[in-house]
Order: C-alpha cells, then sequence, then structure tokens
C-alpha cells in the first residue's frame, strides 16, 4: 500500500535539539510511520534536497478565536510554518455567549486586540453557545491544528451577564464558572485564561469582566485545572497576582512576558532572575520572549497605548469626527499635553507610553505632500517645524485625517538584552498575538525572524536548538504529547523550508476577504526565500495546506 506522502532527501531537525540528519519522512493516516531511506510509492511526493524537515511551529500565544470561524488556515501565520494556535488568551474568548451576550464578547475582543469590529461582524456565524458547540464548530472545517483556551471574561459574562462588568462574583456564581471550566476542558479545552490590565474594555468603555474578579474568585476558577489534573494557566497583567496564581498551581502557568524597553531598559534583568527563580524553586511557572523588535504601528484612528491616560481615554473613544474636534480643541489639547509630554512615564507599568517622541516615527504619511516626513521621528519634525511636539504630532495627524500611520522603535531593540533572552534555559518563545492588532503588528512572523535574523546571521543559537525551542518545548508545556517531534508515530505536523533564505518579507498592507462579506485592511508579512520551485511547505497531519513560491 502507498504511504500518502514521501518528504525526500531532507535534513531532518527532529524538535529534540539533536543534530539534524539527512533522510526521508514517510507518512500515512496522519502519522510519521517512517524515516530514514524510505523506499516505495506515494500519492505525493515532495523533494526536500537542500531543505529542512522539522516540526510544525506552535503559535502560542494568539487571537484567532473570531477569525478562525471564517479562515480555518489562521492566515498569515500558516505562512511562518505554524500548525498549531494557542487562541483564548487574555480571558478572551468567544464560547460560552448566551445570543445576547454576542455584542458584549465581539465588542471587547476588538476593542482589546484592535481587531475590526465589522470583521467579527462580518465573518462569525454563532453556531454554538456552549464551549463544547463552538469546539465542535471548528472541527467541521480542514486547517490548522487550534487548541483553545477557556476566556474568564467569557465564562463571567455568561454566569453574570451585565453585571460582570460590575460587581464580585458571588459564590453560588463562582461555582458555575466552575463547571463550566471543567466542562470545557472535558470538552477538550486546553486550559484557561485570565487577565488583570484596566486597558482592557469594551467599545463602550467598560472593563472585561475578568478586571471586576474578585482574588478569591481567581484563584478558584484557577483550581479548576488543578483539581481535574489537565490543562494549564494563562494570566497577563497584574504580575504581582499572576506570580501568585503561579505559586499556587500545580499546572504550567505562563504569567506574562518580558521585554527590554526603553522606558526601563534594565528591567528585563530583573523579570529575568525572577523566571529563573521561579523555576528553581520548583514551580511550573514561564514567561514568554518575542523574538521580533518591537515595531508597533498605528493611527490615530486605531492606537491603544494612550487609553491608559486619563485624558486621553474618552478622547479616544470618540467617534472619529468627534475625536477630530476634540484634538483641534486648545483646552482639550492642553489637558493631553500634561500626560503625553510633561508627565514621565511610570516604569512600574509595563507598555506604559514612553513619552519618548524621538521614538515615534513616520512611518507611511497618508499626503503625497507629506512622504518627506517618511523615517522621521516627531521630535525632528517638531524642531523642523518649530512647533511644541504635541502639536506638531496631532497637527499631521489632523492633516491626514488621522490616517497618518506611525510607529514606535522602543521594544527589544537591544542586540544583547535579546541574546540573553531567547537563549536564556527559563523562558518560552512566542505570544505573537496572531489574529490581534491586524493594523499595528506582524508579530506571527517571529518564528521566521527568529529562524534568520538570530539564527542565520546573528548565530546566537543553533538551528536546532531553535526549532526545539518553537516546536517540542510549548508542545511539552502545553501537553501535546503525541507531536512536535519527527519521529514515528508522531501526528505529521511538518514544515519544510530553505534554511539559507528563510526570512519574513518586509511587512506591508493587504486587504483582506472576511468570507466573502467584506474586507478589511491588515498588516501583511509573508515568508520569503523561496525559488521556483515550492521551497516551503507546511503540512497538518493529513495533506499539505500550505506551499509556498515565488516567481
Amino acid at each position: 500500500m502507498p504511504y500518502d506522502l514521501i518528504i525526500k532527501n531532507g535534513k531532518i531537525v527532529d524538535g529534540s535539539g539533536l543534530p539534524g540528519f539527512h533522510g526521508d519522512v514517510a507518512v500515512s493516516g496522519g502519522r510519521i510511520v517512517e524515516i530514514g531511506k524510505v523506499n516505495g510509492e506515494a500519492r505525493q511526493m515532495l523533494n526536500a534536497d537542500g531543505l529542512v524537515v522539522a516540526p510544525g511551529i506552535i503559535d502560542n500565544h494568539t487571537h484567532y478565536d473570531a477569525q478562525v470561524t471564517w479562515d480555518p488556515l489562521c492566515t498569515y501565520s500558516c505562512y511562518h510554518g505554524i500548525t498549531t494556535v494557542v487562541m483564548g488568551n487574555c480571558s478572551l474568548a468567544m464560547a460560552p455567549a448566551h445570543r445576547e451576550d454576542r455584542e458584549m464578547l465581539a465588542g471587547v475582543l476588538s476593542h482589546v486586540e484592535a481587531i475590526p469590529l465589522e470583521a467579527i461582524q462580518a465573518g462569525v456565524n454563532w453556531s454554538w453557545e456552549t464551549i463544547p458547540e463552538y469546539l465542535n464548530a471548528l472541527d467541521q472545517r480542514l486547517g490548522i491544528n487550534v487548541a483553545s483556551l477557556i476566556g474568564h471574561s467569557a465564562v463571567r459574562r455568561y454566569v453574570m451577564g451585565e453585571a460582570s462588568q460590575e460587581r464580585h462574583a458571588t459564590d453560588d456564581e463562582v461555582a458555575a464558572m466552575k463547571a463550566i471550566v471543567r466542562e470545557g476542558l472535558e470538552a477538550g479545552a486546553v486550559g484557561v485564561s485570565f487577565e488583570r490590565n484596566l486597558r482592557h474594555f469594551d467599545w463602550n468603555g467598560r472593563l472585561a469582566p475578568t478586571n471586576l474578579a474578585s482574588e478569591a474568585e481567581i484563584f478558584a476558577v484557577a483550581g479548576v485545572p488543578d483539581e481535574m489534573g489537565r490543562g494549564v494557566i494563562q494570566f497577563g497583567g497584574d504580575r504581582n497576582l499572576s506570580t501568585q496564581v503561579a505559586k499556587n498551581s500545580r499546572r504550567p502557568v505562563f504569567y506574562g512576558n518580558i521585554t527590554q524597553q526603553a522606558v526601563a531598559p534594565d528591567r528585563w534583568r530583573k523579570q529575568l532572575a525572577e523566571a529563573e527563580n521561579m523555576m528553581r524553586q520548583g514551580h511550573r511557572a514561564y514567561q514568554f520572549v518575542m523574538p521580533r523588535p518591537g515595531d508597533l504601528r498605528y493611527t490615530l484612528k486605531t492606537a491603544q497605548h494612550f487609553d491608559a491616560m486619563a485624558s486621553w481615554k474618552p478622547v479616544m473613544l470618540l467617534p472619529l469626527e468627534q475625536r477630530k474636534e476634540a484634538f483641534r480643541d486648545p483646552e482639550t489639547r492642553a489637558k493631553l499635553h500634561v500626560e503625553a509630554v510633561e508627565t514621565p512615564p511610570d516604569r512600574t507599568r509595563p507598555g506604559d507610553f514612553t513619552r519618548r517622541w524621538d521614538l515615534q516615527f513616520v512611518f507611511r504619511p497618508a499626503l503625497p505632500k507629506n512622504q518627506r516626513l517618511t523615517g522621521k521621528s516627531v521630535a525632528e519634525i517638531a524642531r523642523e517645524q518649530n512647533k511644541d511636539l504635541l502639536d506638531a504630532f496631532l497637527d499631521l495627524a489632523l492633516e491626514e485625517n488621522l490616517e497618518t500611520e506611525f510607529e514606535r522603535r522602543e521594544v527589544n531593540s537591544d542586540e544583547a538584552a535579546m541574546t540573553a533572552l531567547l537563549t536564556s534555559p527559563y523562558t518560552v518563545i512566542g505570544q505573537s498575538d496572531g489574529g490581534a492588532h491586524v493594523v499595528f503588528r506582524t508579530d506571527y512572523s517571529y518564528s521566521t525572524y527568529l529562524l534568520s535574523h538570530w539564527v542565520r546571521e546573528k548565530e546566537i543559537m543553533s538551528l536546532e536548538d531553535a526549532i526545539r525551542k518553537l516546536t517540542f518545548v510549548p508542545a511539552s508545556l502545553f501537553g501535546f504529547f503525541n507531536r512536535e517531534l519527527v519521529r514515528p508515530g508522531m501526528a505529521a505536523d511538518l514544515m519544510v523550508f530553505d534554511p539559507a533564505t528563510i526570512s519574513p518579507l518586509e511587512p506591508g498592507d493587504q486587504r483582506a476577504s472576511i468570507d466573502g462579506k467584506g474586507q478589511t485592511h491588515r498588516r501583511l508579512s509573508r515568508q520569503g526565500g523561496a525559488q521556483q520551485q515550492p521551497r516551503a511547505a507546511v503540512a497538518a497531519s493529513r495533506v499539505i495546506i500550505f506551499e509556498s513560491w515565488r516567481s
């Protein structure tokens, strides 16, 4: 009987960290069945001469919860070797959902994760109510693998309704939440997620439900994976509380991320020491590191990083025409100036706006006459125009109908710091936020950036170690024990690529279709380095779901 697929003549980097070797890989029934010199016929042959054959990558922190319902490939993560995405992070999810809760769940996901609300409204068919029904709906379409966390905000809203954004829960309500989490884990969810972040609110300015929970509620709901002996916990935001949760649980807990930041350039050292200390104490506590430099792009139509400032938040929630009027108003502008220019940043709050206007650049002006400003910082423009910093910033944005695209260059830009973080055994590489911030970021390309910039160009780690960190490590932490090694019997989640040329292409705009119902702008970064023949492929167990080439 012929194999389903044979990948011939590749360099097999199997995910274990052991040195790579040359050979063939045979696949049948969605599983790897033979490695080495494979003889025989196959329904599909892939010549991997000069290419690497490796496990597919696990994108361990995404927000594809809505998008996956109309785009089961989870573009554009699939272009970068991703065969599994973990979603439902930061307490946000699309289930469970009463009919009357749908608008709120879509709104908070849209606002917090900068996903166009019209995309969610047009693309999601809401054919489910419970978590098991949602997971079953995802099973109906062929795509990459999806692992779903149970979002605390969604569960809280399902149990408490409007009150979930107003008060603490009663004991009976907490018990009901625990029952829903238990049901979700039994149905195949991989854990539960929480967030404590006062910048996470819906389009009406109301905090995401998880922010209203007492510590007792959080510990009770987070205790369900321990009680069942399965599942992980993801907790973002409040580092003190998330650290307590990590210390209290015997399950793997992902409790934050470590970044090198301009606002606090040495904070990463303290956070890395904390991560090491937690593991040395025996806690299963993990923090993410993103290999890509922060290239957050924004307009004043969509920016989120001003939301933590009291005078900015209500302005950024205004409809666009009223927002422009507020930006023009001298009295309002004076209040905005106090917070965005005169007030020092809060160095205790990761993500707080740095007030470093020399690190805010014009990436893409909207008007032809302003193209000369491309690549200049706001500070430089203010000097040239003899204006105040905020005046130069707002005047340009208003002149271009708030469509000027700015870029923040404040995060993960120090090479020595990033080398220490990426090579540390106490960090986990990831947290792309794939599916979110679709206008701002292309961090879903973190895998190809790691393999090109840090492995091939900077040589801070071997290819074998990089593949292990992208595949076997997250699989082990999430409990995916039947994949992420190129070994007989394992699921055939594979990627094939050219190590000499792999890289993310320069990000650009893409107008993406939403299930034939509409379009929305996204930033697109494809995987580069392919030739005339297919030079990159992703397989998720049963079929090759994506092949890439350049003509």
